[in-house]
């Protein structure tokens, strides 16, 4: 594998998010058949500039009040990176800030792209840190100018001739290969929506020909997540049929996974996609509660969960998927702790006979004052016991932040998810929404993370 055109990128910004922050200076170091050639600029980001990017890169706000803006670099800048393998230090970072920066300008840019932090991880994998500075002290790279845009770009230049100096060449060509090779993707998806999609935490949904999703899902890397969808589509008819359906792709970034988490159950139960199952809404939720009838005589009674009260757990188990669910476990339940049928409402006896149960010999006779009722109701709390709601620790509402959002709930319910003060309050207001079994089995297991919220007085 030949490498006739290259370009050694780096980029200073405003900050560390693409979509929102913006470029303040532009390195770019060429290397084809002709030689070398260097090339940088300073960018009039439109924005200020804060204390600590000044410090950290040692470009002012007075450095750039007369620097061109981006569109009018942009032809220079599509003009030297045109055709070259784009080669940057966290590629993943320049790449998207120069895609953004195009697409405010209205038009698209899309290079081949290959990361020297990967690059080194895969060629020298016996070392565990793969940061700029790490390279400059392995490999005796000389600095210049350093998190500056052209003085940077020299650095991974450098850092590319060491490697062609020390490696092997068909070894590194095979890697270059692998780095650079474009995902399978399905014949219906245009391949720019995998170059937009975010690396971190969240959801996403895959569209078909209408706004219908056809799958959601959730992953703490979403576009590693995405791509092995398509990676599978040989091996199960699953993927393969969701891959040939696939037109559109929507991501919606969270704080963290239980974030992810929570909003996937909603997204899901809200929107019923077809190549979802396991999270399909169901309407038809419900518990058992244990109602004392008389002294020490507790007996079950089917509450849906829609009708179960915010503080009214004490006595609640479950929850079950359907009425026919919860009424199958509790005669299982019946069948192995010898329970009466007639006492937990899974027969009609007259009062005072014996269920028919107790004529198999399989209950111990409660239902005909063999067995005290007080021993049949405990033996039945205890059967239940593996099935109950856990009760709420908190005495009001109790939150767990992931990033910068704040996730509120209250009796196991989620009440939603605020990022600002105003949001919080806002959510309190507002009613509580049903209660949710894939919410409760989220937040069951965040338990260690919530904090009760401290109300003003």
């Amino acid at each position: 594998m030949s490498f006739p055109a290259l370009a050694f990128v780096d980029l200073e910004t405003t900050g560390a998010t693409a979509t929102a922050d913006r470029i303040t200076e532009i390195g770019i170091v060429e290397v084809d058949e002709s030689g070398v050639r260097e090339w940088s600029c300073l960018v009039n980001p439109g924005t200020p500039i804060s204390g600590f990017i000044e410090r950290l890169t040692g470009i002012s706000n007075a450095m750039v009040a007369d620097a061109p803006p981006f569109e009018d670099v942009a032809d220079e800048v599509r003009k030297r990176l045109e055709g070259r393998l784009f080669i940057a230090h966290n590629a993943r970072f320049d790449y998207g800030f120069l895609k953004n920066e195009f697409k405010r300008t209205g038009r698209d840019f899309r290079a081949t792209v290959l990361c020297t932090v990967k690059l080194s991880r895969k060629l020298f994998p016996q070392h565990a840190k793969h940061n700029l500075d790490s390279l400059i002290e392995r490999h005796g790279l000389t600095v210049s100018s350093r998190h500056r845009a052209l003085g940077d770009a020299r650095l991974i230049h450098q850092f590319w001739q060491r490697v062609q100096a020390g490696v092997a060449p068909e070894v590194l060509a095979q890697t270059v290969k692998a780095l650079t090779a474009r995902p399978s993707l399905p014949a219906n998806l245009d391949p720019a929506a995998i170059d937009d999609l975010p690396d971190g935490t969240g959801v996403y949904l895959f569209y078909g020909e209408n706004n219908l999703p056809l799958y959601v899902g959730k992953s703490k890397e979403l576009k590693k997540r995405v791509l092995a969808h398509f990676a599978a589509d040989h091996a199960a008819a699953k993927e393969m049929s969701l891959a040939q359906q696939v037109r559109r792709i929507e991501c919606i970034a969270t704080g963290g996974e239980i974030g992810a988490l929570l909003k996937e159950a909603a997204l899901i139960k809200q929107l019923q996609p077809s190549h979802n199952r396991v999270l399909r809404r169901n309407e038809d939720l419900c518990f058992w509660e244990l109602t004392e009838v008389r002294a020490g005589e507790w007996r079950p009674q089917l509450l849906m969960a829609g009708d179960i009260e915010l503080r009214r757990e004490e006595h609640l188990y479950g929850p079950f998927k359907t009425a026919k669910e919860a009424r199958r476990t509790l005669t299982e339940l019946a069948k192995e702790h010898h329970l009466c049928h007639s006492l937990l409402g899974l027969e009609k006896v007259k009062a005072g006979k014996p269920c028919f149960a107790h004529q198999l010999q399989q209950c111990k006779g409660a239902c005909v004052d063999k067995e005290p009722m007080s021993f049949h109701s405990a033996r039945l709390m205890a059967a239940l016991g593996r099935h109950r709601l856990a009760p709420w620790p908190f005495a009001g509402p109790a939150w767990i932040r992931e990033g910068d959002d704040v996730h509120l709930i209250d009796h196991w319910r989620h009440l939603g998810t605020a990022q600002s003060e105003a949001d919080l309050h806002g959510l309190l207001e507002t009613p509580a929404p049903a209660f949710e079994r894939d919410s409760y089995r989220i937040l069951q297991k965040a338990l260690a993370r919530m904090t009760p919220l401290a109300r003003k007085t």
